[in-house]
């Protein structure tokens, strides 16, 4: 879902923003108006169609390859392709890995690279970003976060962890920069179609839509509408919050 105008005259930055959730919401963003920074680990030309979609809406879309867990490369790649394009309004940190597994056989790499791909970006663009919107005493920082990061799931005590921390650094920042006029808050979707779902056994799957009051999967697209809604004015009095788009997951 996407409202044409919305977002006109914005930029907004979505990390990992070429596949899944990402670039649904890139997608929403675009429609709605929005000029683009859309980061990815590969080569922007592998996503060469996405992007041209993206475009396609006629706004600005500037796609860069970073690894947005190495803070020095952030620093410089994130913040010239800022300049380049004036600005920015909004900041999705979107970018996440899993390496699932059990915690007792869990590598001790297995651990730091979902912490670091999953929560370090998050400080590492956040702190990037804050400046150029302290200058417009506006701006509004959105972390997709997970109900895997509320309520925990065996196997992925990395990303439970890594995803439960950036709740707590969204809530800490929005009351940081909520006087500023810098809103923060969290998306924390449940079980959501993706290229990473689909490889999962149906027998999982079909469990885990048991626990799902409305029986189904969620769309990327439904996430998106979400953060459609905190990136744009018609969110203008939320700040530090945890909105879970989850379908009605049960314990």
């Amino acid at each position: 879902m996407t409202i044409p105008g919305l977002l006109e005259g914005k930029r907004a930055i979505v990390t990992g923003g070429v596949r899944g959730i990402g670039y649904a919401i890139a997608e929403a963003f675009a429609g709605a108006g929005a000029d683009l920074i859309i980061t990815t680990t590969r080569d922007p030309q592998e996503s060469a169609q996405q992007i041209e979609h993206l475009r396609s809406f006629g706004h600005e879309v500037v796609a860069i390859k970073l690894n947005v867990s190495d803070k020095a490369e952030v620093s410089s790649v994130l913040a010239a392709a800022i300049d380049e394009t004036q600005g920015v309004d909004i900041l999705v940190n979107n970018a996440g890995i899993t390496r699932d597994g059990l915690l007792l056989r869990m590598s001790e790499q297995d651990w730091d690279d979902v912490i670091c791909v999953d929560l370090k970006s998050a400080f590492n663009t956040t702190q990037t970003v804050l400046p150029y919107m302290l200058r417009k005493k506006s701006g509004s920082i959105i972390n997709i976060s997970s109900v895997v990061g509320q309520g925990g799931n065996p196997g992925q005590c990395n990303y439970a962890a890594a995803k439960a921390g950036l709740i707590g650094m969204s809530l800490s920042i929005a009351k940081e920069m909520g006087p500023k006029g810098i809103r923060t808050n969290c998306i924390a979707p449940g079980f959501i179609k993706t290229a990473m779902t689909e490889k999962m056994p149906e027998a999982v799957v079909e469990d885990w839509k048991k626990k799902i009051s409305l029986r189904r999967a969620g769309e990327p697209q439904e996430v998106a509408s979400v953060a459609l809604f905190l990136a744009s004015q018609m969110s203008s009095y939320i700040n530090g919050q945890v909105i879970s788009c989850c379908g009605g997951i049960t314990k």
